[in-house]
Formats: structure tokens, C-alpha cells, sequence
């Protein structure tokens, strides 16, 4: 394997693959002088790699090792074609590109392709659309240079966004507090965290049972996700029998989620809603105005004897002014008439009102909105950089009322704003009074996303400060400094809930299960372990093939939770039709014969997946 980075997602994806999959890994990175600071914990775990590099090393030259050794490290200042091919890509089984410039990490995956077509690519890039147009492309040409068609066998490529796998869990824990969310084919799933049950009472176990918490966890929120967790710590993916014997411990539970809290009343977008195209005071007076046309038409009609639309259309004549003046008729008709030209000069300022409000809202739609008076219990979102913007469009999809602060008015993300018509408040928010302007104290949760950890820490600092039980996460980099930081706010606030996250944290998993050659769905922390969602093909696997869901159930490694069918397809074993426009069965029969045709979501833990996939520890190291 090899992973070509410049951050710190480069570092922690080769220690997944090193400490996991046990894979050899050649690891690229910028020079000393230029290079992104490693985060602690990636040193430590590469420190703790280099340890396996020399017992490996060791073994390997007693004649019983694998004489490539464990990986190794280059440095260089770009992907160029002579720097990949010592790093190994035409031997290569997959390479990841994980520079934090798309345009890097294209131009290197065209020149991997070309020198090994069957090269598995995995490139992380932050714009979509490109990234659904260059997977195609890099597909077809591996199957042109293999010779075959798309599904030959050529090398595959997988395009991911660090912030597309993290925004899911960072908008979850701001919202539910807890970052156990996983999305699938349109569907948010959330691990709930149940207290133990009382004597008696039956647990809802959801979908089904993923974890038993730890007895005497008290720290949730683990920043480094390692696996070790000692005698007392989570028990993952336990069967039945273990759930009904365990006593006292919290369970983690699977359930489908929405949002059916209030919603930010935003209109639609480009078309303001009546209310906000004219003021409360001008919609009064062009109330007002209507009930006086409709008095002096009922008025001319009771006097004149008119027909009520006759009747109607004589006032709105003398409304505006282009009637004949009624100085042959009777006093009762010459009164109305003058009643009717005194309303139609107070029509007219009222209508060139109307009309100005009208463009300025206009005007203003594309503009960025303020806060509304009386806001609260919304989400109050410190910056809207490449994470913040993911953030934001997920926690507006679920209709979640957003408050966004941003120092920049040219960041990535304030197109996105306008667009979702979300309140945006411009202004540094280390200074006073910015924080105040997004209605801090009203707001339910804050989300500090900004690039910058002192920045973050100093915004939860003062929020707390003006109100202490504020819902608070963070995001950090450094991995001991967030869990510094998460254990003193929680000792100085025991009461509010406070997570800190960490970016490479959350979608190393999903980069290095592409690695694999396997779709990840996402990852769901347990403490300090991680659950991950795949989608799998049955055929291949001998441990899921020919086996029924029950059989092929292992209680610590992996559960089949869903099976993919097609439309109006029926399950065997009375398991009902595909739900709704997922076309997820969920709560198969355990008697259901898994066939190699078939496609499963299963949840897994990273060795447990890194077992399904074939892989094997190397003699010498422990699994």
C-alpha cells in the first residue's frame, strides 16, 4: 500500500493500515521543512509501527518473515512520476492520494494509472461532481489498458471527502450528542446509547444490539478511537446470550432517526415567503386600505342601488381619480365620491411602499441573512470552511434551525449560506459581541469547525462562560490536546455535554476500508473503539456465502444488518419488501440463505473487517 499526504490524515490512515490490516505501507510526505505537524497520536502509533518494522525486520532475517518488511517513509515535495515510481506503485495494491489540493491529488492518480492500471486508487477530493467525472474516467482506463470491459477485474477508484465522512457524525453529536450516525442510500441511522435497564424491563434493543458500553466508562468520548480497551471496556457486536447476561451496562443501540424539532423559518429558497416581501406595518395598511374600498363600495351600493360589481367598479373609478365628477347626482353619491378620491391619496404612498419594499427584499434574497428576533434553540456554527460547509448542508437537509459565524466574507462556504438562506453573522469570533449577535445564549448546541484549535477552544470557553449547560463540541487537532481539553471542560462542567472530534479521526476508517477494496459507509465511535458500515458483495466471502444470516453472524467481528434488493423483489423467510426508495431490507430472518448474488450492509469492527477481507496478520505480530 501506499499513501501520498501532506496532513494529518495521511498519518493516521497509514498507521489503520499498518495497525489493522497489517499491511506493508510506503508512506509519502513533504520534507521536514514544509511538512504539516503529525498529530500525537500518529506519532505515537507510528513510533509504535517502527517498534513492528523491527521486530518484523528481525524475524525477517531468521528466514521466516516476509522479507518486504513492514513500510517506509519518503520524502518528497510533490506526487511526480519518478517519486511514485519509487515508492512502489507499479507493485503497488492500492494507492491512496490524500494531499489536501484536488488538483495534486488528480493529476498523480492519472499518472498511477498509467503505470499500473490495475492500481486500486483512492483519492480524496473536497468537489463531488469533479470527483464522480474523474472516478469514471481513471475506470475506463484501467479497462482499456487490461483489455477488458468494466467489470474485468482492472483497478477500481474511489473518490472520498474527508468532510463528507465526518460532517454525518460532527452535525449528529451537536444535535443528539453523540456522533453514532451513519447514513445509507438516503436513510440516517443513529447508535443510541440506552442506560442499563431497570430490574424487570425489557430494553428496546432498535434494530438490533451493536455494542454493550464499558461499566465504568467516563470518558464517551475517546479521541484517538484505539481498539485497546481493556478488561472493562466495550463489548462489540455481542450476541444474545451476552446481552441478556450483561448486568448493569449501558447498550448501544441501532434506530432510524429525524429531526422533528422546530424548524428555522427560512421560506423558500429564491422566493421570499408574503411576510418577509412587506413589513408587518405596511401589510396593516394595505389591509386597512382594502376594508375601506370594500365600506364605500357596500356604502354606494346601499345608496345608488346598484349591482354590488357595478357597484364596486364606480369606486375603484373614483378611487383612482378617473371618473366623472358626480356634481349632478344626489349629496349622498357626491360625499362617497370624495371619500373615494381622499382613499386614493392615501393609496398611493402606501402602494410606492409596497413597491420598495418589494425590490430591497428582492434584492436582498441573495444577500446574507441576520439572525431573526426571537431565535432559539438553534445551531450556532463557528466556521464555514470545507468541513463547516458539509456540516451546514447537512444539518439544513434535516431541517435543524443554523446560525453560522464567519470571519471571512469570501470563505468557501457563504455561497452555500446564501443559497440555504441561513443567518450568517461576519465578524472574528474572539471578539466580543460576535458570539452574542448569533444568539449564544438562546442556542442550543455550538459547533466550533474552524482550522484553528486555540480559536475553537477560546469560542466554547466564552460560550460556557455566558451560559454554562451550552451543548458544546470541538474540533481539534491534536489529538492529546482534545482530550485534554474534553476532560478539564467536562471536570469544570459536569452537567453540560461537551465532545471533542477530530477529522482525520473520523474518515481514516473510510479511506483505508476503500484501501481494502470495500465501500465504507461510515463509522460510528464506541468509546474508545469504532464500528464500521459496509456495503459487501457476498460472492468471494466464504464466511458470509451459502450460510444463513444467523450462521453468519460473528459475535466481535461482524453482523449482517441489511440486504440490498431490487424493485418489487421479495425476501425468502417472510422478511418484508425493500423499504421504501432504499431498497434496504432490514430485520432479516436469520434464516435466510445468503447467496453471492446478494449485496449486504454489515456492521464490522475494523479487524473484523480486515478478517472478512482475507488479510492475515503476519507471523510475529499480534492481532
Amino acid at each position: 500500500m501506499v499513501v501520498c499526504g501532506d496532513d494529518g490524515l495521511a498519518h493516521r490512515l497509514a498507521a489503520e493500515l499498518r495497525g489493522v490490516y497489517r499491511e506493508q505501507v510506503t508512506l509519502v510526505v513533504p520534507p521536514s521543512g514544509r511538512r504539516v505537524r503529525q498529530p500525537v497520536v500518529g506519532r505515537a502509533r507510528a513510533a509504535s509501527a517502527a517498534l513492528r518494522d523491527m521486530v518484523t525486520a528481525a524475524v525477517n532475517r531468521t528466514g521466516n518473515g516476509d522479507p518486504g518488511g513492514a513500510g517506509r517513509e519518503l520524502e518528497a515535495t510533490e506526487p511526480t512520476e519518478d517519486v511514485l515510481a519509487e515508492a512502489g506503485v507499479e507493485r503497488a495494491t492500492a494507492l491512496a492520494l490524500v494531499y489536501d489540493d484536488d488538483e495534486t491529488n488528480i493529476r498523480a492518480a492519472l499518472t498511477a494509472r498509467r503505470l499500473n492500471p490495475r492500481l486500486r486508487l483512492v483519492l480524496r477530493l473536497y468537489n463531488r461532481r469533479l470527483g464522480q467525472h474523474i472516478e469514471e474516467l481513471l475506470d475506463q482506463s484501467a479497462a482499456l489498458a487490461s483489455g477488458g470491459g468494466p467489470g474485468s477485474g482492472s483497478g477500481s477508484t474511489t473518490v472520498l471527502s474527508d468532510a463528507d465522512t465526518a460532517a454525518p457524525a460532527l452535525a449528529a453529536t451537536a444535535l443528539v450528542g453523540t456522533s453514532k450516525v451513519v447514513e445509507t442510500d438516503g436513510l440516517l441511522l443513529r447508535a443510541v446509547e440506552r442506560n442499563p435497564p431497570r430490574p424487570g424491563e425489557v430494553a428496546d434493543p432498535g434494530l438490533c444490539t451493536l455494542a454493550l458500553l464499558s461499566a465504568t466508562s467516563n470518558d464517551p468520548a475517546g479521541a484517538d478511537g484505539s481498539e485497546d480497551s481493556g478488561e472493562n471496556g466495550p463489548q462489540l457486536l455481542p450476541d444474545a446470550a451476552a446481552v441478556e447476561a450483561a448486568t448493569g451496562r449501558g447498550t448501544v443501540a441501532l434506530e432510524q432517526v429525524s429531526y422533528s424539532g422546530p424548524p428555522l423559518p427560512a421560506g423558500r429558497a429564491g422566493v421570499p415567503a408574503f411576510g418577509e416581501l412587506f413589513s408587518r406595518r405596511l401589510r396593516w395598511s394595505l389591509a386597512g386600505l382594502a376594508a375601506c374600498v370594500v365600506a364605500l363600495a357596500v356604502a354606494l351600493m346601499v345608496v345608488t342601488g346598484d349591482h354590488p360589481l357595478h357597484a364596486t367598479y364606480v369606486t375603484l373609478l373614483d378611487l383612482f381619480s378617473i371618473n366623472e365628477p358626480a356634481h349632478n347626482a344626489d349629496i349622498g353619491r357626491q360625499i362617497l365620491q370624495l371619500l373615494s378620491g381622499f382613499v386614493g391619496l392615501l393609496l398611493l404612498p402606501v402602494l410606492l411602499a409596497a413597491v420598495l419594499e418589494a425590490l430591497g427584499t428582492f434584492r436582498s434574497a441573495s444577500a446574507l441573512r441576520k439572525p431573526p428576533r426571537g431565535l432559539g434553540g438553534h445551531v450556532v456554527l463557528l466556521g464555514l470552511g470545507k468541513i463547516g460547509t458539509r456540516v451546514l448542508t447537512r444539518l439544513r437537509e434535516m431541517d435543524i434551525p443554523v446560525v453560522c459565524v464567519e470571519a471571512d466574507p469570501e470563505a468557501r462556504g457563504m455561497a452555500t449560506a446564501r443559497r440555504l438562506r441561513v443567518p450568517v453573522v461576519l465578524g472574528d469570533v474572539t471578539q466580543e459581541g460576535v458570539l452574542e449577535a448569533a444568539k449564544i445564549h438562546r442556542a442550543h448546541s455550538l459547533l466550533a469547525l474552524t482550522s484553528v484549535d486555540t480559536t475553537n477552544l477560546e469560542a466554547v470557553l466564552y460560550a460556557r462562560s455566558v451560559r454554562s449547560r451550552l451543548r458544546v463540541v470541538l474540533r481539534l487537532y491534536d489529538d492529546d490536546f482534545a482530550t485534554a481539553v474534553y476532560r478539564t471542560l467536562r471536570a469544570a462542567h459536569p452537567r453540560a455535554l461537551t465532545r471533542s472530534r477530530s477529522v482525520t479521526h473520523l474518515a481514516a476508517p473510510s479511506f483505508a476500508g476503500a484501501m481494502m477494496g470495500r465501500q465504507i459507509l461510515g463509522a460510528i465511535p464506541v468509546e474508545r473503539r469504532v464500528l464500521l458500515f459496509a456495503a459487501v458483495q457476498v460472492a468471494g466471502h466464504p464466511q458470509l456465502e451459502g450460510k444463513t444470516v444467523g450462521e453468519a453472524f460473528r459475535a466481535g467481528a461482524w453482523r449482517v444488518l441489511a440486504l440490498e434488493v431490487s424493485d418489487g423483489e421479495r425476501v425468502e423467510g417472510g422478511a418484508p419488501e425493500g423499504a421504501r426508495e432504499s431498497r434496504l431490507v432490514w430485520e432479516l430472518p436469520d434464516t435466510y440463505v445468503l447467496r453471492g448474488s446478494d449485496r449486504v450492509v454489515l456492521a464490522a469492527t475494523r479487524r473484523g473487517l480486515a478478517e472478512l477481507l482475507g488479510r492475515r496478520a503476519r507471523r510475529g505480530v499480534d492481532v
